[in-house]
C-alpha cells in the first residue's frame, strides 16, 4: 500500500507539469495582457506600458517565462498578481475553503439523491417507477446549471422568501443550500444512471443467484452483496464527479456570488492576470489528483480482493 501511494504521488509530478504547460500556453494565447488591461483602465502612456511589460516579464519569450514559472513553483511560489501585486498562493488558498465546501455539499446531495434512486430503479427494472426515474435523470442531466440556479433563486428566494439569493453569508448553511442544490442536481441524475446500470449488472451475476437460492433474505442480498459489489463503480464515478465539481463551480459561483476559486478564476482571466489564473487551475488540478488517489485507496476497504501493483 505504501509503495503504491508513493508511486502515485510521484506520478503527480509529470501530470502537473503537463497540465501547467497546456494551461500556460493557452492563457498566453489569449489576446491582450495585464499590461494592456492596466493601461486601458488607468489611461497610461506607452512608456509606462512598456515598463509594465518588463515588470510582468511579458517582453520575454514564452519558453523563458514558463521555465521561470516552474522554477518558482518548485519552491512553493505561485508568483504575484500582475494587477494587484498580492501573493497568488495566499489569495487562492484563502478561497479554496469556500469552493471545497460547495463541492462537498453538492457531492453529498448527488450521492444522497442519486444512489438510492438508481438502486431502487434497478431493483424495479422495467416498471413505471424505473421509467419515471430514468426520464427524471435524463432531464436532470440536461438542465443547464445557470438556468437551474436562476430558477431556484426565483422560487426559493423571491417567491417563497425562504433562502438568501446569493453571497457567502460568513459560511452560513442557508447561503450554501441554493448553490449546492444547483450544482448537485445534475450530478445526482448522472450518479443515478450509473448506479442503476451497475446494480443491474451485479444482479445478473452467478453469486447473486446463488445467494438467493440459499434462501437469504432479499434485503440482505441487496445490501450486503448487490450494493457492496456495485459500489466500486459508484465510488469511481463519485471521485471523478468531485474533480468535475471543482471545475463546474465556476458557473455556480458567478451566479450566486460565491467567493471561491471559480469566481476568482473567471475574474483573473477577464483581467488577463495570468499568475492568478494559473494558481486557480493548479489548485483545481491538485484537488482532482488527491481525490482520485483517495478513491483508489478506498477500493481496498470496499473490496479486500483488489491488489495494488
Amino acid at each position: 500500500m505504501t509503495s503504491f501511494i508513493l508511486r502515485r504521488l510521484l506520478q503527480f509530478i509529470p501530470t502537473v507539469i503537463g497540465v501547467t504547460l497546456i494551461v500556460f500556453l493557452l492563457l498566453n494565447l489569449v489576446p491582450g495582457n495585464a499590461a494592456l488591461a492596466t493601461a486601458g483602465r488607468l489611461e497610461l502612456v506607452a512608456d509606462v506600458v512598456e515598463q509594465l511589460r518588463k515588470d510582468f516579464e511579458l517582453d520575454k519569450p514564452v519558453v523563458v517565462r514558463y521555465a521561470n514559472y516552474l522554477g518558482r513553483l518548485a519552491q512553493g511560489d505561485m508568483g504575484k498578481s500582475m494587477l494587484r501585486r498580492y501573493d497568488v498562493a495566499e489569495v487562492v488558498f484563502s478561497r479554496v475553503g469556500a469552493t471545497l465546501k460547495l463541492a462537498c455539499a453538492a457531492l453529498g446531495i448527488a450521492i444522497l439523491i442519486g444512489v438510492p434512486l438508481g438502486f431502487i430503479a434497478a431493483l424495479r427494472q422495467g416498471s413505471w417507477l424505473d421509467i419515471g426515474l430514468t426520464v427524471a435523470s435524463v432531464a436532470g442531466v440536461s438542465i443547464p446549471q445557470f438556468w437551474l440556479g436562476i430558477l431556484l433563486m426565483y422560487v426559493m428566494s423571491f417567491s417563497l422568501n425562504l433562502l438568501p439569493t446569493s453571497g457567502y453569508g460568513g459560511g452560513a448553511l442557508a447561503n450554501l443550500v441554493l448553490p449546492a442544490l444547483t450544482l448537485g442536481v445534475g450530478y445526482a441524475a448522472l450518479l443515478a444512471r450509473i448506479t442503476r446500470a451497475s446494480v443491474i449488472e451485479v444482479l445478473s451475476t452467478d453469486y447473486i443467484r446463488t445467494a438467493r437460492a440459499k434462501g437469504l433474505h432479499p434485503t440482505a442480498v441487496n445490501l450486503r452483496h448487490v450494493l457492496r459489489n456495485a459500489s466500486v463503480l459508484i465510488l469511481t464515478t463519485a471521485g471523478l464527479l468531485f474533480g468535475s465539481l471543482m471545475g463546474q463551480t465556476v458557473v455556480v459561483e458567478r451566479v450566486f456570488a460565491w467567493p471561491g476559486v471559480g469566481s476568482l478564476l473567471v475574474e483573473s482571466i477577464f483581467q488577463r492576470d495570468i499568475p492568478v489564473a494559473q494558481g486557480c487551475l493548479l489548485v483545481i488540478i491538485l484537488a482532482f489528483l488527491i481525490v482520485n488517489l483517495a478513491v483508489d485507496i478506498l477500493y481496498r476497504a470496499i473490496n479486500p480482493r483488489i491488489e495494488f501493483k
